[in-house]
């Protein structure tokens, strides 16, 4: 889980050594933060071998105000490998939002689709009639 960004103040240094603000990286549903920058992790998760990053803002999860596109960015300029956007969606123009403000490969959600807020079917015809590539179950 990643928090957004931290502001540094009075000459202090991030983790990673940012001069002005990081995300922070945080644990356990965002109950206890780590001295890491999300970006830095992700670049070293990379290096490690993971084959994707599942990107999950835990500022934005369950907010339904939409992804958090700077943090999205920032991570996918960072790594070469696939990055998935979480946390955030409340609408399903949040996921056109999401495919066409970054190169994610691929967005989710929960919670809209548990309480039936939005049908997944409604989504994928959205992106289609949008000209966003979706996989249709046959």
């Amino acid at each position: 889980h990643q928090k957004t960004i931290v502001p540094l103040l009075n000459g202090e240094r991030g983790p990673a050594g940012e001069a002005f603000c990081y995300w922070q990286v945080t644990v356990k549903g965002g109950r206890e933060t780590r001295d890491m920058d999300a970006v830095q992790l992700a670049k070293v998760s990379e290096i490690l071998g993971a084959g994707e990053i599942m990107l999950n803002c835990i500022d934005m999860d369950g907010q339904g105000n939409g992804y958090d596109i700077a943090l999205i960015r920032a991570v996918q300029n960072a790594v070469s490998i696939p990055v998935i956007a979480s946390s955030g969606a409340g609408a399903v123009k949040h996921f056109e939002e999401v495919f066409r403000e970054t190169a994610v490969n691929a967005a989710l959600a929960a919670g809209i689709f548990h309480r039936n807020e939005v049908r997944i079917q409604d989504v994928k015809a959205y992106l289609s009639k949008s000209n966003i590539s979706v996989r249709v179950a046959p």
